[in-house]
């Protein structure tokens, strides 16, 4: 008779187990596909030079990028030591035990512990009768709970969990991608200052003698006194210039000090002479920053995160089908307990369906398409704004290099027309005024030629920056 029994219990269980499989064969929650982005086009980057393939600088890798090898030693610096890459690594470990524990959603849940339960019985209660007083009951108990997949309501959740540790995972590498433009773009800011303060250095110098000539063409007779005065303002106007470039170096080097995770103080580099405009611009097409550009691929995780977490409240509409299963050692008697006739075991197999719950599943439900409709939008703005930072920094890229050329002139007149004006005032053939303006306009030149260069080279920062170079 037991042995019918057993083989009655082990069939129904059997039954549930096949029709769980069944139905989890027959629903599952819908895949993930990438939406349609007509906004991935040419026109992305309002260009005509358009891409004639998909290779783009952002394939290089930093080292190969920056040829300055003073710079490359601060980048790696920076990687390391940076508080907000140190950060961002700390958001990508917390998000990676939340994807290890989305992948042990499929496992069961078990517990094991002693119990020990007082009862106390009404004397005039059935139980009351027989047992007098109250009843001691101890035992070591072990439950195990298994929720079956039916719905793919498991499958999306670790699926979710693991689009969340992706997208901190480019996360990181946008911060670092960020970290890196930032570091160079300081560094070539140093360059350009330390330019633009041997510019002036040099200035003063120049003033200063002029000063002196033109006291003695005062006492020769040529010019007035107020020739003399204004040479020494031109001249002292040279000199608080050069404090201003002082000032911004010092400040600009306790950015980078940040930049690099450490304290203020001075930094070795080389000349903006010694560095060299990247030329071979490869942009790719637009579609290849979904693939580079890692605050892209973010937003997209957090589409599929969002895509996935509307899986599993659609699923929790659903009924859910829950294997549990106890046992273990249970006696009246402590001394007994260990004895095989304490061995004691449950198994219980049930479908549940949700009817009344305050409408929270459906809330949930609504929620969850509302923030995946959302995730979406930021995810098309997210690209439209990356097209957007390639355009730019391609369109003053091109802009300075054309400018540049035009500086180099500007200098090169400006220069004849100062050295021309001092050596004609000297022979009485002109005034003290055409100098003084030829004097400034030629400063004022060779400080912009600096500035253009430094916007060339932050130009191409950009652009690697934009297109999603560094992270790699």
């Amino acid at each position: 008779m037991k042995s019918i029994i057993k083989h009655r219990n082990f069939s129904k269980g059997a039954l549930i187990l096949v029709v769980a499989l069944t139905l989890q064969s027959c629903f599952v929650a819908q895949d993930y596909v990438r939406p349609d982005l007509p906004e991935v086009t040419q026109e992305l980057y309002r260009t005509d030079n358009l891409p004639l393939d998909s290779l783009s600088m952002a394939d290089l890798s930093w080292k190969t990028m920056f040829k300055d090898s003073v710079l490359q030693s601060y980048i790696e610096e920076g990687l390391k030591n940076n508080m907000d890459v140190r950060i961002a690594i700390q958001q990508m470990n917390a998000a990676q035990a939340y994807a290890k524990q989305g992948k042990a959603g499929f496992q069961p849940t078990l517990n094991v512990g002693p119990n020990y339960t007082r009862q106390e019985f009404s004397e005039n209660s059935q139980f009351g009768s027989i047992f007098s007083g109250g009843l001691n009951t101890y035992d070591i108990t072990a439950n195990l709970s298994w929720e079956a997949d039916i719905w793919g309501k498991i499958s999306s959740n670790n699926r979710a969990t693991q689009a969340a540790y992706l997208q901190s995972v480019a996360g990181h590498q946008a911060v670092k991608t960020q970290l890196i433009s930032s570091i160079a773009s300081a560094y070539y800011n140093l360059l350009a200052l330390d330019a633009q303060l041997e510019i002036t250095k040099q200035t003063i110098d120049t003033r200063q003698s002029g000063v002196e000539t033109i006291k003695a063409l005062k006492d020769a007779g040529q010019v007035t006194q107020v020739a003399v005065d204004q040479n020494v303002a031109q001249f002292n106007n040279a000199r608080a210039l050069q404090v201003d470039i002082e000032t911004a170096i010092f400040k600009t080097e306790n950015t980078l000090s940040i930049l690099l995770g450490k304290g203020p103080q001075n930094f070795d580099r080389s000349t903006l002479e010694s560095q060299v405009i990247e030329e071979n611009i490869k942009l790719g097409f637009p579609s290849t920053l979904l693939r580079n550009r890692p605050d892209v691929m973010a937003a997209e995780y957090g589409l599929i995160n969002s895509f996935e977490l509307t899986n599993v409240a659609n699923s929790s509409l659903y009924p859910s089908l829950t294997l549990t299963a106890s046992g273990g050692l249970q006696s009246l008697q402590l001394d007994e307990l260990l004895s095989v006739n304490s061995l004691f075991a449950n198994l219980v197999g049930g479908l549940t369906q949700p009817i009344l719950n305050k409408r929270k599943l459906k809330t949930q439900k609504e929620v969850a398409l509302a923030q995946q409709e959302q995730s979406l939008l930021e995810f098309k703005k997210t690209l439209l704004i990356a097209g957007n930072e390639v355009s730019n920094a391609l369109f003053s890229y091109e802009s300075e290099t054309k400018k540049y050329e035009f500086r180099v002139n500007e200098v090169e007149a400006l220069r004849k027309a100062e050295s021309n004006s001092e050596e004609l005032l000297k022979n009485g053939y002109a005034n003290y005024l055409d100098l003084l303006t030829a004097r400034e306009s030629a400063l004022t030149a060779e400080l912009n030629i600096i500035d253009t260069k430094l916007q060339q080279l932050v130009a191409v920062v950009n652009l690697y920056e934009a297109l999603g170079g560094g992270w790699r």
